[in-house]
């Protein structure tokens, strides 16, 4: 125990035996990066290919590659990850602990995600080339016609999903059994909030994904027909395995999205949040409500009535609590003394983009009408309102709002808003016109077009170039800072934010409240 106060180790060694949560987080939070950036050259490709008709630039199979990985990449290697980064780092700091709960398995969480990542990128080289089925896999493309490489995707994604467990447990173990003294659940930020529920819905939902592709495997190798109709299977089983994994899986990723926003909007209005137990019981409405909703991706499988009117009606009683958020967020901000600073403005650009993205979501709630809207581009619009601008803007604002505490030096503001001004110009440019083209009928996942789309197709492409191209924009502003920027003082970085982690010093030492400290019992706002 007496060498416990030393800092960390020099060189390789420290990142590969750290167990120590600002390490972890760290290590996240650039993985995620990197895959965010390997994502994203995935679109360029897609972007490119449709930036006129006709074709352009690659084969077909190799385009659904490339729609299938950035799919996965995207939601797997970088959004996931960046939140469970931002977990590592700020829940030991908003609680009073000294670490999370199981560091060691914390650790392992972590390196078990490069090497599946790896193996996922790998079958882009095997014969027969990567899956390319989409990223919701569908059987039987993903079963009987499927290439060999598809046993290797099966693999990565059963790692990912125990990645995921690992972290979940850590964070669930974490937030119930080592809050400092006086730190009752009802007095957590809201970032620890939602993901703590967000953690028992991976605890729940994983296990689901896993089925679903072990009972792939099982199809491929081992000559079952779970989803072969010729062997006595039924592919839209296949379905409704996969979303009822999927559809809690969105609101895994967008929950720590809302528990983000909910710490910065305060801290630029310079007030507590309004209603705050109403959003608590909101992100738990939404979390139990997510579980009975997933067959809206299915309206057009022939289910029965009754089926599409239950999903019908508890999809759209999910606006509910969700427009109880959206309220609180505004009426937080409401006669607040707001400035514009970067982590404020992508709060506010989430705010109005992720509520675009809920109306369009309503509008798929309607089963007559989701048979028009289903497998276009109206789709990929919305989900991408709902994930770019609902989950990375506010993981981007994240960054922006705790680097200076994380490193203890500032980044540049004006490339901070230059940064905001091109990222949500471009968004909108790219997925705006995709509802358009989707409403008239282009179907998603296709690498030509007729020549009615091209307009807007060209514009999409333009979008994404441009949006694609301000992320090395934020590369190059939070490197800077580290490296080279302005120190700031050990008091709060923003004279707004509430909250332990703006008590410690800046950047925090190395081993963070091994005393813990005594939470006020704070009368009721």
């Amino acid at each position: 125990m007496g060498d416990h106060h030393h800092g960390p180790a020099k060189g390789l060694s420290r990142w590969l035996y750290t167990t120590n949560h600002k390490d972890i987080g760290t290590m996240y939070l650039w993985f995620s990066f990197a895959m965010f950036l390997l994502g994203g050259a995935f679109a360029m490709v897609i972007r490119a290919e449709l930036f006129q008709p006709g074709m352009q630039l690659v084969e077909p199979g190799f385009f659904n590659q490339m729609t299938t990985l950035h799919g996965l990449v995207m939601v797997f290697g970088a959004i996931m990850p960046s939140f469970v980064g931002l977990a590592n780092w700020l829940i030991p700091m908003m609680i009073g602990a000294p670490d999370m709960a199981l560091p060691r398995m914390n650790n392992w969480s972590f390196w078990i995600l490069p090497p599946a990542f790896l193996m996922l990128a790998s079958t882009l080289l095997m014969e027969g080339g990567a899956p390319a089925f989409g990223w919701t896999f569908y059987a039987p493309l993903s079963t009987t016609y499927a290439p060999p490489s598809v046993t290797f995707f099966i693999f990565a994604i059963h790692i990912l999903g125990v990645s995921s467990i690992m972290g979940s447990i850590n964070i669930i173990a974490t937030v119930m059994n080592m809050r400092a003294p006086g730190m009752t659940y009802m007095k957590m930020p809201l970032f620890v909030w939602t993901w703590l529920i967000t953690a028992f819905l991976l605890v729940a939902v994983m296990p689901v994904l896993a089925g679903a592709v072990t009972m792939m495997l099982m199809d491929i190798h081992f000559g079952t027909s779970f989803f072969s109709a010729a062997g006595g299977g039924d592919p839209v089983l296949f379905q409704h395995i996969f979303w009822f994994f999927g559809h809690p899986e969105v609101y895994i990723i967008i929950l720590p999205a809302f528990g983000v926003i909910s710490q910065i909007i305060p801290a630029f209005s310079r007030k507590p949040l309004f209603g705050y137990a109403s959003m608590v019981y909101a992100t738990a409405a939404i979390a139990f409500l997510s579980f009975i909703v997933w067959a809206h991706h299915m309206y057009t499988v022939g289910m029965p009535v009754a089926g599409e009117l239950f999903f019908m009606y508890a999809t759209m009683l999910i606006a509910v609590p969700t427009g109880v958020k959206v309220f609180n967020w505004v009426t937080t901000m409401w006669r607040g003394a707001m400035t514009f600073e970067t982590p404020m403005l992508f709060s506010i650009g989430f705010l109005v983009l992720f509520t675009i993205g809920g109306f369009t979501g309503l509008m798929l709630a309607i089963a007559p009408a989701d048979f028009q809207y289903h497998d276009t581009y109206f789709v990929v619009a919305h989900f991408h309102y709902v994930m770019v601008a609902g989950a990375v803007f506010s993981m981007t604002a994240a960054i922006y709002f705790w680097l200076p505490k994380w490193t203890g030096r500032m980044y540049n503001e004006t490339m901070g808003k230059v940064h905001f001004w091109v990222s949500f110009i471009g968004f909108n440019i790219t997925f705006f016109p995709q509802h358009f083209v989707g409403l008239a009928g282009m179907p998603r996942r296709i690498p030509d077009y007729a020549l009615q789309f091209a307009d807007f197709n060209m514009m999409s492409s333009i979008g994404a170039f441009i949006y694609g191209a301000s992320q090395l924009l934020f590369l190059y502003n939070v490197i800077a800072a580290i490296v080279a920027g302005e120190k700031v003082s050990d008091e709060k970085v923003w004279d707004g934010a509430e909250g332990l982690e703006w008590t410690l010093p800046s950047p925090p030492p190395y081993h963070t409240f091994e005393t813990p400290p005594k939470i006020e019992v704070q009368p009721a706002h």
